[in-house]
């Protein structure tokens, strides 16, 4: 169990995303391999906008200064642009019918 920075509810790591500092920018670490310290993220833009206006992230990762979230953005834009694909969602079969 995590909690998110941005809206501060509790949910399993799984369905978070982790987020670092890589020379002052804020990365998303979606494999959770990168070094450092982290900061857990539901992938939902209304959470990132919660975070940043909170000035959650340099508390969370004990990083100094405003951080440039530009990055995170771009990851959550990509992932919810996947998920929202028409057609995505729908089961198709690999066997073949014949």
């Amino acid at each position: 169990m995590r909690t998110c920075v941005g809206c501060r509810t509790r949910s399993p790591a799984d369905g978070l995303l982790r987020v670092v500092v890589v020379h002052g920018v804020l990365t998303p670490d979606p494999r959770r391999r990168l070094p450092g310290r982290g900061a857990w993220l539901h992938p939902a833009p209304e959470c990132l906008d919660r975070a940043e206006r909170r000035s959650a992230f340099p508390r969370a990762l004990r990083a100094p200064g405003p951080l440039d979230a530009s990055a995170v953005r771009a990851h959550l834009n990509v992932v919810r642009g996947a998920r929202e694909t028409p057609g995505s969602a729908r089961a198709e079969s690999k066997v073949d019918p014949s």
